[in-house]
């Protein structure tokens, strides 16, 4: 799973990347190239169920994050988005955008404004024109192959166009419309930037960190269906990411902060892209999972490996909440919460599996 770090110029996303990924950003592979990063995703249930098997190994779920610059600012409206801007998007599984909401003198805003609600409206619109440009074109194809063909296949993409079409006319954008299945096929091809799920992060000062909650109520407009907004202050991410354990947590409590805000911006990240975790345990390894909400037993075995997916029998399944509550696989059993499910079973958040298969 892939997101897409995008932003202003000088609003932090530089600082945020190489604190994911706890080194420095290379801006020396060009101005207009991406970066990738792999992050591990914390969770303390993995955690406590590494203390509880002792494994040799741990293994966190991970979520790629692309750094893409050449968002540039108040000229990019009258160009429209560069074509390497957005094809370095358009496979990415969701967007992150950086919003500015502080203030430095050294680091001028490329619009002379320090206003977090105003940039969201300009990128957003930059994201909107792009995708309409997008479908009006292939609108009026589609209209002239109509009139020409009569050709069934043709008018129902047609009618999803119209659709579109006034959906971002409206300056609403496409995340928030429902789209059946046959549609949804068609749109896969476009990667529209307004479809994606997204996430504003605001970069805000120091002093306003023990305010971080109130701040981001501010925001709620601009949250709802595939859309949430977070907050942090990149540079006090860093400094945190750049000190010894027991150092950052005396520096943590001295901010009044319960853990790093990178820490909930990476489980935003992982809750936006529609996943959920579940886990296997074992003296060799203790394993989180992502995978998709509602998935099946079958598949989510397949995640695991291909063979388990093919030759699957059975899930023996407990929860994460039971396991720890009874402190032990066989009082699970005792309880009979240690239990067998099938292919179908839909696989909880926090469920811990071991595939039963045969090949």
């Amino acid at each position: 799973m892939q997101i897409g770090i995008v932003g202003l110029p000088f609003s932090g996303k530089t600082t945020l990347f190489s604190t994911l990924l706890k080194h420095k950003s290379q801006d020396a592979v060009g101005k207009m190239s991406a970066e990738r990063g792999v992050v591990k995703v914390p969770d303390e249930r993995l955690d406590r169920l590494t203390e509880m098997f002792n494994p040799k190994k741990k293994v966190n779920a991970t979520i790629e994050y692309l750094k893409v610059p050449g968002l540039e600012g108040e000229s990019a409206g009258t160009r429209g988005l560069p074509p390497q801007f957005l094809a370095n998007l358009k496979t990415v599984d969701a967007l992150l955008v950086m919003v500015r909401a502080f203030e430095n003198e050294y680091y001028p805003h490329p619009l002379n404004r320090v206003d977090p609600k105003a940039d969201i409206e300009f990128i957003n619109a930059e994201f909107l024109l792009s995708d309409l440009g997008i479908v009006e074109t292939r609108h009026e194809k589609l209209k002239k192959l109509v009139n020409k063909t009569q050709d069934e296949k043709d008018r129902r993409e047609l009618a999803l166009f119209e659709k579109l079409k006034e959906q971002l006319e409206n300056e609403k954008p496409l995340r928030e419309m429902d789209f059946d299945e046959h549609e949804s096929l068609i749109l896969k091809g476009y990667q529209f930037l307004t479809a994606k799920p997204v996430l504003y992060v605001l970069n805000i000062e120091e002093s306003q960190i023990p305010n971080a909650e109130e701040i981001e109520r501010e925001f709620t407009a601009y949250t709802g269906k595939n859309a949430a907004v977070t907050s942090l202050s990149a540079e006090i991410e860093k400094e945190i990411s750049e000190l010894e354990e027991e150092d950052a947590k005396v520096f943590m409590e001295d901010l009044g902060i319960k853990e790093p805000a990178l820490h909930k911006l990476i489980r935003k990240s992982y809750e936006l892209l529609g996943l959920i975790s579940f886990f296997t345990v074992g003296e060799d390894e203790c394993r989180s999972w992502p995978i998709r909400k509602g998935t099946n037993a079958q598949k989510a075995a397949g995640v695991i490996h291909t063979d388990l997916e093919k030759g699957f029998i059975r899930a023996e399944t407990v929860h994460y909440d039971d396991l720890i509550r009874l402190g032990s696989m066989a009082a699970c059993k005792e309880q009979g919460l240690l239990r067998l499910e099938g292919k179908d079973y839909i696989v909880k958040d926090g469920d811990i599996l071991n595939i039963r298969f045969n090949v």
